[in-house]
């Protein structure tokens, strides 16, 4: 065989060994200590039972550490070993005297760990777990609870809790046993009752440790009032000897009190006189300090007093004269500026003025002028002016004339006459009224200007008629 050949070989039968060592690591199964690995499948093994017969199962089972399962062929299960606790509270049951009581306990309980239990345990719990073992032991515990309670009087279980215990565990361990479990524990935690049954069982020991206590008090009162009257008797014969020689002793202890009270007095006396006058001389040293101290406070609040003055000035300067310096500034460069441009304005309104006031007066004087020569030129024109061109003159303002006097009329939409004869109309009054008018314009210019117009035209055309004759 070539190399090749022999490394394809080599590399086949190192996959097949890992896949063996795989496979031999998955199907290794392990449990705790605490737990149970039941095998089912394979071949059937005999185990003895407890009455000593022989029986073929088809499970094996390790107690805690692991085993090799075969794969396809053996399958795996585990069943707990931990403790379950149970808390059982019983309805209302009769005990043997007919008092209904209730009863609460709590017990320990769990798979116990020889063969013939672990195989009981797996052939009745395999699968349903620690909750399955639980519910089955409370309902049997409350059945041998109550099983138990009927057995005693109320009496018997609130005195003898330990004989109430072992009674349900005695009546328990058949039934565990046939299952594979065992109890632990059991405690009676409390019973009660709910018609006082139990309450009015200790009354009567309550009175009697009651009365007992009376009894032992008022005893030892008695023998106390007595000791402590004949203490008294004693103490007072004590007293009345110890004040004879208190009073003997304060006679002489006076005597010589008063002897040395004289002394005593002149050291007092001289003693309060030194006294007031080291308390005056302190005094007034006190007041001296305190005067000092009054000056030094005033120096110091005139210092303080000064500062303040002094920020207050600052910020008064900061905070209102700075800020009205500069506002009074801007202010006064506002109006000087407003001043200037007023004057400005003015000087400029003044000299437009003044060139235009010179323009209308040039104007004036040359319309003045003109007037005046036109004035002169028709002075001179109306001296030569002959009698044909004053009659045209009149002649052509009278139709002007007559125009201003019917304008009137002109405007007016409708006329009503009220009264007039049959041979005068009133419309051809209102003509002959503005021909009246037209005849009185001579003696209207005489009126205003002075000249006769009548007596004008009778001597302009006077000569005229003269010479036609």
């Amino acid at each position: 065989m070539s190399l090749v050949s022999w490394l394809i070989l080599i590399g086949i039968i190192v996959v097949v060994l890992a896949l063996i060592v795989v496979v031999l690591a998955v199907q290794y199964r392990k449990v705790g200590p605490n737990e149970v690995l039941i095998v089912s499948g394979g071949r059937k093994r005999t185990v003895t039972a407890p009455d000593g017969t022989k029986v073929k199962v088809g499970y094996r089972y390790r107690l805690g550490g692991g085993t090799f399962v075969i794969p396809f062929v053996e399958t795996v299960y585990t069943l707990p070993l931990d403790v379950v606790t149970l808390n059982i509270r019983t309805p209302e049951v009769l005990t043997h005297s007919g008092v209904p009581i209730m009863a609460e306990a709590t017990a320990q309980v769990k798979i116990d760990s020889s063969d013939t239990a672990i195989r009981l345990a797996a052939e009745q719990f395999l699968g349903t777990g620690k909750e399955g073992i639980r519910d089955v032991s409370l309902n049997v515990l409350e059945g041998k609870m109550r099983e138990v309670i009927g057995t005693m009087t109320a009496e018997e279980i609130y005195r003898g809790r330990h004989e109430f215990n072992a009674r349900v565990s005695q009546a328990i361990r058949e039934d565990f046993a046939r299952m594979g479990l065992i109890m632990l524990s059991f405690t009676l935690k409390d019973i009660s009752d709910t018609q006082g049954y139990l309450d009015s069982l200790s009354k009567p020991q309550i009175a009697a440790a009651k009365r007992d206590a009376a009894i032992a008090e008022a005893e030892t009162e008695k023998e106390a009032i007595i000791k402590s009257s004949q203490a008294r008797k004693e103490g007072e014969v004590a007293r009345l000897a110890a004040e004879a020689l208190i009073a003997k002793a304060q006679w002489e202890n006076e005597a010589k009190k008063a002897e040395s009270q004289v002394a005593v007095n002149q050291k007092k006396a001289q003693a309060d006189f030194s006294y007031e006058l080291e308390r005056y001389r302190l005094s007034q040293q006190i007041k001296k300090e305190e005067a000092k101290m009054k000056a030094i406070e005033k120096e110091e609040a005139i210092k303080i007093e000064e500062l303040e003055i002094a920020r207050r000035e600052k910020e008064l300067e900061s905070s209102v004269i700075k800020p009205a310096d500069a506002r009074k500034y801007q202010i006064k460069s506002e109006a000087e500026a407003e001043e200037f441009r007023i004057q400005a304005e003015a000087k400029g309104k003044a000299e437009a003025l003044r060139l235009e006031g010179e323009t209308e007066a040039e104007l004036l004087k040359k319309k003045g002028l003109a007037e005046a020569e036109a004035m002169l030129k028709k002075a001179q024109a109306w001296d030569k002016y002959n009698q044909a061109a004053i009659l045209e003159m009149y002649f052509d303002v009278l139709p002007e004339l007559a125009k201003a006097v019917s304008e009137p009329l002109s405007k007016v939409d409708k006329i009503v006459v009220v009264g007039g004869g049959e041979k005068s109309l009133g419309t051809t009054k209102i003509t002959a009224q503005v021909a009246e008018v037209l005849s009185q314009m001579p003696d209207v210019v005489k009126s205003l200007i002075g000249v006769d117009l009548k007596k004008y035209l009778r001597d302009k055309l006077a000569p005229e008629e003269k010479d036609e004759k």
